[in-house]
């Protein structure tokens, strides 16, 4: 099914509407559909070099839009958000997770698994149902979102202006793990920033 799924967002990438569809791709994608708007993206740039930085916003807009009604999901439609939960079998770290903030812990944690899930391979739309399951704080959420989607958006639409076809071969091969390396150095970074600043302030 994902096979068939990727091949018809790769026909919609050479559609003369292709960027009300890399919209609404990128939109479900961030609540229930499984192909990431990566397989639209890269032929969308490669075909149409100049509108990079379009083709980034559109994507990392929609993404966001689509993350939030992820979150409304979890928070409004219990029965329905599990049903997502136990797709992607995280029911049992999602009760941990509730577990942790009721008791004032995990805050940090969960800041760092969003932002991975945003921009990593992680299935990030059962890590937005997530967020509204637990009532995370919305405007973080959000910011958070923002920031990792729209990353690795951009890091996807340049580089495959600036290498096309090579770019391609490459995520294919190596694009997975690539961008969950940087994405954990990411995190690191920001986890030995935020607490030289908590304890040197």
């Amino acid at each position: 099914m994902f096979q068939t799924l990727y091949k018809k967002c790769l026909k919609l990438a050479e559609h003369k509407s292709s960027n009300f569809y890399l919209g609404l791709v990128s939109f479900v994608e961030s609540s229930f559909f499984p192909v990431p708007p990566d397989a639209m993206i890269i032929p969308m740039v490669i075909a149409k070099k100049k509108e990079y930085i379009k083709i980034f916003l559109i994507a990392s807009i929609f993404s966001v839009l689509g993350g939030i009604f992820g979150y409304l999901i979890g928070y409004l439609f219990f029965d329905l958000a599990m049903y997502v939960i136990e797709f992607y079998s995280y029911q049992s770290k999602v009760e941990n997770l509730k577990i942790s903030m009721s008791q004032g812990s995990g805050f940090l944690a969960w800041l760092s698994i969003l932002f991975l899930a945003g921009f990593t391979p992680l299935p990030y739309k059962a890590f937005t149902i997530s967020s509204g399951l637990i009532a995370f704080n919305l405007p973080l959420f959000i910011i958070v979102s923002m920031i990792s989607r729209s990353l690795r958006f951009f890091i996807v639409a340049y580089l495959s202006y600036k290498f096309g076809e090579y770019f391609t071969e490459f995520m294919e091969k190596h694009g997975s793990k690539w961008f969950t390396i940087i994405g954990i150095v990411i995190v690191i970074i920001c986890i030995f920033i935020y607490l030289f600043l908590k304890f040197n302030g």
